[in-house]
This record gives structure tokens, sequence and C-alpha cells, in this order.
């Protein structure tokens, strides 16, 4: 058989090119490939005209030539007409819509760098307005439609405490030494940070010079609203002086755009994020909760009249974090989404609190793993669009008005509708811990025959507060093409079950999830088709933690691997990025006064135990688990003589799959190593 490599950043991917027959190319072409990632497409961010007509979102694909995902604005009509508004290899993202529908806004880098863009309708054109030197974000409309505000980072550079004297014009000297003295001094997937801090502008809807209106030194920005009569921008912000210390504790303010002044809006300790006017301007909506120093805290709606009065709070009945929210046109009705058991729900309430359920299969964003999460937008008339969760293709939009239902868009019918993927099926099993029923899903192999013995793979979802749903996902998609079942699992910790199940491991992490995976597996094994000499686990993130915890409790895994992961807790956060909010709400209190506690939960304590062969892979640009963790666990288990490898990602930060070659190279390795290892030997 001939083979072709390709190197792929650094990493070498050997892809069959030739196969051994003709039969075999045909079964492999009606099975998804590597290759075939760069085929996907996904719908994102609907934003629907508000007459409820059409809807603008952003058609997401992958471009092979340059190893990128982009994005163009497209027009679909609610009888599922498609039209592009914009083209070519660019970056078109966050479109939202004028208050009288004429003209879209929208940021992209199709000018060279990331700029404001509008979109008319009547002339069917567009152009950049603004020539920023930054990237903005939060675009948001005033009411009477003159003006668009934003925010954008703003340097604010300081002069190193050292110059060094004497050097001769014309020297080739090294590069000066880097000074640092900030808190948050390094960002995963940003680098190390610049000086300056995230401002608010304007600028007019006509196009022409932006003006900075806040400038003190902290981050500004986020969701922006208007007031009802275009003056007063609502933000939230975390303007304390001790902020740094208190990582979550945002208030909602108001900010005049004529004086500049700045006035406070909420008061408590807690987030208080993503406000939302009424377009009566009468009422403000916001999401937040009460900070009680939790891992894990539900985020609630609650809703004041804007000039002043006391919050109510519409969701203390609803067990379930709200995830995002819209005004209806009445400045009566809210609409909000939150996830449950892995599925997104979108109801409409009134400011009563009393909700009615709109539709409970919203998500498919996240196509590399079977993430929960989904995006809508509802039209002055109550039309509803959404992001649409399904097990066989990535995200399209879903309309729903009144008793109507309609798929808008298709996708990937023509990338996938040929291949033969693996169907995927929802299971509910009981931990052995204390009886809690647990959701999960199996992806079932092409050609599955149940008469017949299949290995198994674990793939453990991160977080740890986060849910997995039955949506698409290309890495179990390709797991399951090359004959695996995959099993995908909500242990106790994820998200969408109710505050006092992710809260179970507070301070208790990794401990009765471990229980919660391994009654998964044996629920799967008691079906009576999988081999169990021939188990697999992997996980990335948080499921890097659990699979190096549970390669360090037992050896019934013929192998592991374990991506990104944190191996050493005393480490991580010491090194990771967000470090002052981990030590606060992660742990009982820094490492060096809690040493016991620390390394109770650290994989790293178990590493004596493991005998399963184990990989690590992660980017080497992480800064959320930095790669000293990964390196640390491989070394560990060099010394202890267990077979082991280490894949680094050049350049690639925690979410390596955000190129889709490191997609790719991420399961190929995975696949490599349960290869390498199929079946558990005895000793």
């Amino acid at each position: 058989m001939k083979q072709l490599s390709y190197i792929l950043l650094g990493l070498a991917l050997t892809v069959p090119t030739v196969f051994a027959d003709e039969s075999e190319s045909k079964q492999a072409s009606k099975t998804l490939q590597l290759e075939d990632v760069f085929q996907l497409e996904y719908a994102s961010d609907p934003q629907v005209h508000p007459t409820g007509e059409y809807t603008v979102f952003v058609r997401n694909y992958m471009d092979i030539m340059e190893d990128r995902r982009y994005g163009n604005l497209w027009k679909v009509e609610h009888n599922g007409t498609l039209r592009p508004l914009t083209g070519g290899m660019h970056q078109d993202h966050s479109p939202v819509w004028s208050p009288d529908g004429k003209t879209l806004a929208f940021v992209s880098n199709r000018s060279g760098s990331q700029q404001i863009h509008l979109y008319w309708n009547d002339t069917r054109e567009q152009a950049p307005i603004t020539r920023l030197t930054g990237s903005p974000s939060g675009l948001s409309w005033s009411p009477n439609g003159r003006w668009i505000a934003f925010s954008m980072f703003t340097p604010k550079p300081s002069k190193p405490p050292v110059s060094l004297p004497g050097q001769p014009k014309g020297a080739n000297w090294a590069e000066p030494a880097k000074y640092i003295d900030k808190d948050t001094y390094r960002v995963d997937g940003g680098g190390y940070a610049p000086e300056g801090y995230r401002q608010i502008y304007l600028i007019p809807a006509s196009g022409g010079t932006p003006r900075q209106l806040t400038f003190d030194d902290y981050n500004h920005g986020g969701t922006l609203a208007w007031s009802g009569d275009s003056k007063q921008i609502i933000f939230s912000a975390n303007r304390r002086d001790d902020a740094w210390q208190q990582p979550v504790n945002s208030e909602l303010y108001s900010l005049n755009v004529e004086s500049g002044d700045i006035k406070t809006l909420t008061d408590r300790v807690g987030p208080d994020s993503s406000p939302a006017v009424s377009p009566d301007g009468r009422f403000v909506a916001w999401l937040g909760y009460d900070d009680k120093e939790l891992s894990y805290q539900l985020n609630q709606l609650y809703v004041m009249e804007l000039d002043g009065g006391k919050p109510q709070l519409l969701t203390e009945d609803l067990d379930y974090a709200i995830d995002s929210i819209q005004w209806g046109a009445n400045s009566r009705t809210i609409y909000a989404s939150y996830e449950k058991h892995g599925n997104g729900h979108v109801v409409s309430m009134n400011l009563s609190g009393r909700r009615t359920e709109l539709v409970a299969n919203m998500g498919g964003l996240s196509y590399s793993r079977p993430y929960s999460g989904g995006a809508f937008s509802v039209a002055d008339d109550g039309t509803l669009i959404y992001t649409l969760a399904q097990s066989q293709r990535p995200a399209d939009l879903m309309l729903k008005a009144g008793n109507r239902e309609r798929k808008l868009t298709s996708l990937n019918d023509d990338a996938l509708a040929h291949k033969e993927l693996a169907r995927i099926e929802e299971i509910w099993y009981e931990s052995s811990h204390d009886g809690k029923q647990i959701q999960g899903w199996i992806a079932y192999p092409p050609g599955f025959d149940e008469t017949k013995k299949y290995p198994l793979i674990l793939e453990i979802h991160g977080g740890p507060h986060t849910a997995y749903a039955g949506s698409f996902a290309a890495e179990i998609q390709l797991m399951a093409a090359k004959g695996y079942v995959v099993l995908y699992t909500n242990p106790r910790g994820s998200t969408s079950y109710g505050e006092a199940f992710a809260q179970e491991i507070h301070h208790n992490y990794p401990s009765h999830d471990y229980t919660d995976l391994m009654d998964g597996v044996d629920a799967v094994i008691a079906k009576g088709f999988i081999d169990e000499n021939r188990l697999h686990v992997t996980g990335g993130s948080g499921g890097g933690v659990l699979t190096a915890w549970i390669v360090g409790h037992t050896d019934r895994f013929a192998s592991a691997v374990v991506a990104k992961p944190v191996i050493n807790w005393y480490s991580f956060v010491l090194t990771a990025d967000m470090y002052n909010y981990f030590t606060k709400y992660w742990f009982p209190g820094m490492p060096w006064d809690n040493l016991e506690h620390y390394m109770k939960f650290s994989p790293i304590s178990y590493v004596g135990n493991v005998t399963t062969p184990t990989m690590l892979l992660t980017g080497e640009a992480d800064y959320r688990t930095p790669i000293s963790e990964s390196e640390q666990y491989y070394q560990a288990l060099k010394l202890n003589e267990v077979e082991t490898a280490m894949v680094r990602v050049p350049d690639a930060p925690h979410g390596i799959y955000a190129r889709p070659s490191n997609l790719m190279a991420k399961v190929a390795y995975i696949l490599h190593w349960f290869e390498k290892h199929p079946a558990r030997t005895s000793e």
C-alpha cells in the first residue's frame, strides 16, 4: 500500500491515498475520513430581519489551502432560498441589524484588518466605515439609528524601568528584556497581554471618526445596550480597585454619551452582565447571581426599571443557567435560552417570570466535540430562528413561528448525505455511588452488528462544568468510522442537570465523577457487544484530568490519551492564565496553605499506580492548561517505565481545533495510539 505523508503544523500524518483494492477504497469513501473535516460547514449567529421575512447568518467553512476557518454572511429566505451577501476568504462575523432594518453592521477582516462594515439592503453594497487600529466587538445600534457603539482594546504602554546605556549607533544588540508586573499577563488564545484596557467607542452610522467614551484603567465591553432616548449606553464592567482579587464581581453601569459620566446601576457581590434594554426604554434585563465562591453557580435572569427600582428575579424556580436573552417587541416579553440535559431550550416569559417553552433542540455550534450550546434570534412578530442540534449534521438554521416549524438550511447534505455516519443513541444509567441517573450517548460504528464484539472508546468532556449533547461531533464520528463504539457522558459536575448536580465536585474533583464514568462503561458492556479487553479512554482539558485520574485508579483500559490536562493542581494555579479565579473558586485557599488538598486531587499523586500505555497531547501555546502539565506527567511516566509519548501541537492554544488540520492531527494521533495498543495485556 502506498502512503502519502502530510506535514501539518509540525505533526506528521500518514494518510492512505492508494488502497489495497477497489472494494476497500469504496468502503472508505462511504465513511467519514480525516480530510472530510475541510468539507464541513455550519451556521452561526443568526440575525432575523425585524420584519421576520428573512434571516442573515454566518456561514462558516474550512479552507484547505490556508488551513483556516472562514465565514461569510448569507441570507436565507424563510422558504429556504439561500443567497450570499458577502464572499471570499474572509472572516465576517457579528452581524447586527439597524433599528429600521435597512442596514446591517458587521465586523470583517476583508479590508486587511478587523473593521466595522455596513451592508445596505437597497443597493446590496457593503463597505468598511472604520480604520481602527484594534479589533471592534459588541456592536450596538442606537435606537435612533444614528450611532454604533462598540468596544475595542486600547493600548496604554508603559516605559520599562530599565534602559541599557552605551549601545553604539548601528550595534546589533539582543532584543531588550521584557518587564512584566501586571496581574493577568498572558491569556490563552491571546498570548502575552499588551498594556492597555478595553474601552467603549462611538461612531456615526454614516461612518467617520470614532470617539472614545471611557478612559479609566478598567476593561469595559461585553454586551452594550442603549437607553430608549439614545443618550445612555448600558454596559457591564468590574470597575473596582481590587478587580483582580474579585474576578467575577462586575456591575451594570450607565454611560452618558454626551458628558461621559458613568452611573452605577447595580451593587452586589457577584456578576451582573449581558444587559438588554426593552424596546420602549423602560426596563433593563440582565444575567447574574449572588457570588458564594463556588466553582459553579447558576446565571439567573433579572429585570428592573432603567430609571431606578428594585431588581426582580424572574428565574428563581428554574434550576438551569440562563445563557442569553432578547426582548420581544412589546417590551413585556423576554426570550431566554438555557441548557437542560444537554439540550438547548428557548422560552418566552412575561415580567412575572411565567414561561412558555418554544424549542428544546437548539445547539450544534461545536462541530468538533459534542458540546451543547446554540444561538437564537427573534423578529418583531415573534418569528424565532435558531441553530438546530442534530446528531448527523453540524448546525443548520431552524424556523419556529407559532405552530409552524421549518428547517431553513441543509449546509452539509452535499458533503455528508452519501456518507454512512455513526448512529447516536441516548442512554441513561444509574450511578453506583448514590443511584443518580447519568445521561450519556453511544456512537455506533457504520455497519454495526450487535452479534459482534467491538472495541470501546470512553471520551470525556472538559470544563469540568460543561455538558455534552447528542449533536454532531467530527471527532466522535471519525473514531466511530474506524470501527470503535464511542461512549460520551455527562458525569456529576456537568451542567444542565441543576445547580446541586454541578456543585457535587466543588472542592471535590475528581471524585465520584470517576464512578459515574466507570458505571457508564459497565452499562455499555452489559449490552453484550463490547470486548472488555479492548477498552480505551481519552478526554481533553477537564476530560484530560479525568483520563489521567482513571489510569491512576484502574488498569482496565488497554490505552489512554490524556489531552491538554491538569496533572498537578499546585503547579497549575501558578502557571494558568486565570490563576486569580482558580485559587478562589476551585480550591479552599492558596496551595501552600492547602498542600494536602491540592495533591489529594492531583493525578500526579497516583502516577505510581499507572500501568496503562498513556499518551499526552497538548498545544504548545496553551496557557489555560499549560504544556508544562503534560511534560510533568510524561516525565513521571518515563521514570516509572510506563509506555508513553507526547504530542506537542505547535502554536495551538487550549482550543486545539481552531485550525482544521489540528483537529485532524488530534484524532489521528489518538487513533494511532489506540491502534498501537489494541488490547489490554495480562501481566
